[in-house]
């Protein structure tokens, strides 16, 4: 089988590229191969390789940036999942994609399921609605995995920015009124793995790790699991302003994909446990 994978320099698209080939023959295409803003290079690309199976880990992923720059978020979050998507259903191929917390407003006293009603608060969140719901249209046989918080040991994300500024700083601010379950690349890598392999389904799933936190309760462990003693104190989101707007609740409600899949993703601090140590090397 050939497999075409986008974003293989990113966090999720590096674990996908390690895992991907136990499936068949891989393409990992990065931004200079594949321009997710240039819907003529992505249909190029496709056709060349010919893929029975398409997986979306690129993205525009820069929340507060995607304020100023909304036609861009867009075009990479909105439009290129639905050429993507077309693409794969010209050539009767599975696509998968990944989407986001951020479609939803944060206000649900509880853990969001499939069904919730998106509202985005930000630009990038629009723009990875969008895209959504350009795949769904497509009527392609397809994935969307839903995940939150997404961190590893590269690239650019919470847990590394805490590490660093851990390391330069007496003491640390951070919001405690935002909540969710951080998610590692490598647990959403190896559960997309076993929903392609398991078979059936189709459409949209949640993907996110097991337990709850605030920002400053990750925040707190990463600290304190890389043996820092710098202080963490809590804040209000009020006290941090940014450009784009964070929802307050980001918990998802993984019970579909159990149902479907019977997966469940590991407990935030256990795929921190995992995570950690490789990027303290």
């Amino acid at each position: 089988m050939k497999i075409l994978l986008t974003g293989r320099t990113g966090q999720v698209g590096w674990d996908l590229a390690r895992l991907l080939p136990e499936l068949g023959e891989l393409r990992a295409t990065d931004r200079g191969e594949l321009d997710m803003a240039d819907a003529d290079s992505i249909r190029r690309v496709v056709r060349e390789t010919r893929p029975a199976l398409i997986v979306n880990a690129a993205a525009y992923t820069a929340v507060d940036k995607a304020e100023s720059e909304p036609e861009l978020a867009m075009r990479i979050n909105g439009e290129a999942p639905g050429v993507l998507a077309e693409e794969a259903k010209r050539l009767g191929a599975l696509f998968v994609h990944y989407s986001t917390d951020y479609v939803f407003d944060g206000e649900k006293a509880g853990a969001y399921v499939e069904t919730d009603a998106p509202n985005p608060v930000s630009a990038y969140g629009r723009s990875k609605l969008t895209g959504e719901r350009a795949v769904a249209a497509s009527g392609c046989r397809h994935f969307v995995f839903r995940t939150s918080w997404v961190y590893a040991p590269r690239g650019r994300n919470f847990m590394l920015t805490i590490l660093k500024v851990a390391r330069e700083r007496s003491e640390l601010n951070v919001v405690d009124d935002q909540f969710g379950a951080p998610t590692s690349s490598a647990a959403i890598a190896e559960a997309t793995m076993r929903a392609i392999g398991k078979g059936g389904g189709d459409g949209l799933y949640h993907m996110s790790a097991g337990g709850r936190t605030s920002w400053h309760g990750f925040a707190q462990a990463i600290v304190k699991s890389a043996g820092l003693g710098t202080p963490v104190r809590a804040i209000p989101t009020a006290d941090y302003p940014t450009p784009a707007r964070r929802p307050r609740n980001s918990m998802l409600d993984n019970a579909k994909l159990a149902r479907d899949f019977g997966i469940a993703l590991p407990d935030w601090r256990e795929g921190l446990r995992e995570v950690l140590p490789q990027a303290l090397r």
